[in-house]
């Protein structure tokens, strides 16, 4: 789990992931979606491959080339 300071909202596009955001843990299929808050405990684990989209405010300048 990690934290960040940024805002994330995240679609799950295909597949099955258990997402945990601070102390709520929920499993999440191709539809869902959530929101972590910034500086909030998460993470995810992946139980059946699949396609997450993460959105993050402000841009999450450590993932660009």
């Amino acid at each position: 789990k990690h934290n960040h300071f940024h805002a994330q909202t995240t679609y799950v596009v295909s597949g099955v992931f258990e997402v945990t955001i601070g102390e709520k843990t929920q499993k999440l299929k191709a539809g869902d979606g959530f929101f972590i808050e910034p500086n909030l405990i998460h993470g995810a684990v992946c139980l059946e491959e699949g396609i997450l989209i993460d959105v993050f405010s402000p841009v999450r300048e450590d993932f660009l080339i």
